[in-house]
């Protein structure tokens, strides 16, 4: 699993790149997305483009016109037929994401992933975004909110590796913590 996620990252790092001198950073992000929901979509493409019978001319010259009809860049109608040519669909989802990542990244934003109890006004979600943006050195923080009815109240975010545990659970869980070792 780690060969398949570094290559998924080496085939986004040089996207990005390409991108990043044609200046479609964030346009490339939409259409690489929209790649990837159509054929997440469509069970008979994603069992085409994984079948290693199928010549990679063939494949290419598929994905070309399904690109066409996407109506996207060249860029991308060449990226998608390269990946496909290279019998490598199966890591569209992970390119996507680790393409997303670079361009958070090069945006100077990070996406956290907040559970709460009830969904957030959207004064609570500007708040929140702002005071994680402090904490993260004015970072552009983007909420991913997940409702949890788990939760007794509160908020947890996760920003990559970092949690930021608001929610009334781990106030109980800390307070208790507290009483034992009292």
């Amino acid at each position: 699993m780690p060969a398949r996620s570094a290559a998924a990252k080496s085939y986004a790092k040089a996207l990005f790149e390409l991108a990043r001198e044609l200046d479609r950073v964030e346009p490339m992000a939409h259409e690489l997305e929209r790649v990837r929901d159509l054929v997440a979509g469509n069970s008979a493409l994603r069992s085409f483009l994984v079948r290693p019978w199928i010549g990679a001319g063939v494949k290419r010259k598929a994905v070309e016109a399904i690109a066409a009809r996407l109506d996207v860049s060249k860029l991308s109608r060449d990226f998608f037929a390269l990946v496909a040519a290279r019998g490598r669909t199966d890591l569209l989802d992970a390119m996507t994401d680790a393409y997303r990542s670079l361009v958070d990244e090069h945006m100077g934003r990070v996406r956290a992933r907040v559970r709460t109890a009830v969904a957030l006004t959207d004064e609570e979600r500007r708040i929140l975004a702002g005071r994680l943006s402090r904490a993260l050195d004015g970072k552009t923080v983007l909420l991913e909110e997940v409702v949890d009815p788990g939760l007794l109240g509160g908020f947890v975010a996760e920003i990559g590796s970092l949690i930021v545990d608001g929610s009334l659970d781990g106030q109980l869980a800390r307070m208790r913590d507290r009483l034992a070792r009292a």
